[in-house]
């Protein structure tokens, strides 16, 4: 008995040290999970000279800025160059105008803005938000460097983390060891959500990020204000900027007529939704919400994609990378 007592007590010890989190891929990711990514990530084409996320919505004509842009030299004004290049500080120094000249980069910079406020731990169904975000940043990452470029980051929950951009496998490898130490929930649901929110975070991006790079910014957008426009437009300035809404299907249907216990893990409460008048309130609150994320990204130029956390992140992915074909007027007589 007393052997029993031990072999018992001794599984007992093995199954308590276990993570169990890490046995359930739809709560939290693994190392292993995101480097295993690499393969997916092959066929997310990332390229600039195809137009820009063309069957996102709120999506523009407009194509990628291009690579980044190294000053090089200033020379006299002529005829037909961009007044937004101006040099002005050798125009007043020297009384001529003067324009200068860029050099491209070898390496542009990409960066991912991953919200991980307490929000975004919640699923329904599927794998939580923070899971699916986390996912769509190691495809980017991996996308990132198979084309030569640079990936950075800035992680947000009750801190900032930041990842200037680096290349090549040490860059990515980098960006997902962060990635799954700070999307793990027990640890992240220890600590209130930052007090600078979203806007804090666009702030600080313009930090890590240089003029010319690409910017994914990846959250379920809850902490949007009318000082989020401006953040976007200074970063729209100089960047391309693309938004990934994370949603889950209770935030886009009500669920069946029914009485739900609820909570936040510190209070607790009941959702009704067996009235008519409940379920139509609980449709607009996230109606407003959606269309109010996608009036704010159509205002700044900023396609939006919209991740649900039943969704196959890496289809999402390529089919919103994947340009619409544009068929000629002749090809269509034909």
């Amino acid at each position: 008995m007393k052997l029993m007592d031990r072999l018992f007590a001794g599984a007992k010890k093995r199954r308590d040290g276990l993570d169990d989190r890490a046995l359930n891929p739809a709560t939290q990711v693994s190392l292993d999970e995101l480097i295993a990514l690499r393969q997916q990530a092959r066929k997310l084409n990332l390229s600039r000279k195809q137009a820009a996320l063309a069957q996102l919505s709120g999506s523009h004509a407009s194509r990628f800025r291009g690579r980044g842009m190294d000053y090089q030299e200033s020379r006299g004004y002529q005829p037909g160059d961009d007044i937004r290049s101006m040099d002005w500080r050798v125009t007043a120094r020297t009384g001529r105008p003067h324009t200068k000249l860029y050099q491209e980069e070898r390496e542009r910079p990409v960066v991912v803005c991953v919200d991980l406020n307490p929000g975004m731990f919640f699923a329904s169904q599927g794998a939580l938000k923070s899971v699916v975000a986390v996912r769509a940043a190691s495809l980017i990452g991996w996308a990132t460097i198979t084309r030569g470029d640079r990936i950075g980051a800035l992680l947000f929950n009750g801190d900032h983390h930041e990842l200037p951009p680096r290349g090549g496998k040490h860059g990515v490898l980098r960006l997902i060891r962060q990635l799954v130490a700070q999307s793990d929930p027990l640890e992240n649901l220890k600590h209130p959500p930052h007090p600078e929110g979203l806007n804090g975070a666009l702030a600080r991006l313009r930090r890590v990020s240089r003029p010319g790079s690409l910017i994914f910014l990846l959250s379920d957008f809850y902490g949007i204000d009318d000082e989020t426009g401006n953040h976007l437009m200074r970063l729209r300035q100089h960047n391309d900027v693309v938004a990934i809404q994370l949603v889950d299907a209770l935030e886009l249907a009500p669920p069946p007529p029914a009485r739900y216990g609820v909570s936040d893990g510190q209070q607790q409460g009941i959702l009704d939704t067996r009235s008519a008048t409940a379920r139509k309130a609980y449709s607009d609150f996230f109606s407003l919400h959606h269309q109010k994320v996608r009036d704010l990204m159509r205002s700044r130029a900023v396609p939006l994609l919209q991740l649900s956390t039943g969704d196959d992140v890496g289809s999402v992915l390529r089919r919103g990378f994947t340009p619409t074909p544009v068929v000629t007027a002749e090809e269509v007589a034909a």
